[in-house]
């Protein structure tokens, strides 16, 4: 089992049995760790919005070694906010990692920025977006908004048919009509367990309006305001 607490914005904590993986760290509290369990830090691309290297000095003030931390850091983020005495993995877009843990880290390449994670861990499937999306626009052309589906949909059919236990996808309201685009052809092709909305900034209420307008997905979609160590049953 694995269990899921939010942050704020694109930023989550998934606890496994011996780790943690907080990811997209932007503002906010951190829940309070067990410091004998390693703590993965992960950042999907430089925007400061999903990147703030506050979350290793937040780690530290809650009595994590330096050694206890390891960072997983997208490729576009600059080597001088970088944390110190604190190992780096810097990434890249449709690679495969190890960690010292054994779980396996697939990258996808975004539609903005860096990259998006897919994980394999001992105690599940965690698939977290960062700003991979269909991120379509009325005030763009229908050339621009027609490549980025064709760019999105490139990367999310490298894992059709795969299983994963928890996502972490952007429901973005700034979107109008075509905010869940990108959700709904993430759910159509890979198997999902449970999904947590993100990035919808002051808007939680479109997590309501998404359920409503899609009843299909009801059971699979949390809220993910309410996600406070909220667990999460791998289904094998």
């Amino acid at each position: 089992m694995i269990q899921v607490t939010y942050i704020f914005h694109s930023g989550f904590c998934v606890e496994t049995e011996d780790s943690y993986y907080i990811f997209d760290y932007y503002k906010g509290e951190l829940p309070v760790l067990n410091r004998e369990k390693t703590v993965y830090v992960f950042s999907s691309h430089f925007h400061q919005d999903h990147y703030n290297p506050e979350v290793f000095e937040l780690l530290k003030k809650q009595g994590v070694l330096p050694e206890g931390i390891k960072a997983v850091l997208s490729g576009d983020i600059s080597k001088k906010q970088y944390p110190k005495e604190i190992d780096v993995l810097r990434v890249s877009g449709n690679q495969t990692y190890s960690l010292p843990n054994g779980t396996v880290v697939e990258t996808l390449h975004s539609t903005d920025s860096g990259v998006a994670y897919l994980l394999t861990t001992k105690d599940g499937v965690i698939y977290h977006a960062g700003d991979l999306h269909d991120w379509r626009w009325e005030e763009e052309s229908k050339e621009y908004n027609h490549n980025m589906t064709a760019r999105y949909r490139r990367e999310i059919d490298r894992i059709v048919g795969r299983k994963v236990d928890a996502a972490f996808l952007p429901l973005d309201v700034r979107q109008e009509k075509d905010y869940a685009e990108g959700m709904l052809y993430f759910l159509e092709k890979v198997q999902t367990g449970c999904v947590y909305p993100m990035h919808y900034w002051e808007h939680p209420e479109v997590i309501g309006q998404f359920v409503r307008e899609y009843p299909q997905y009801r059971n699979m979609v949390r809220d993910t305001e309410q996600a406070q160590g909220d667990p999460v049953q791998p289904k094998r």
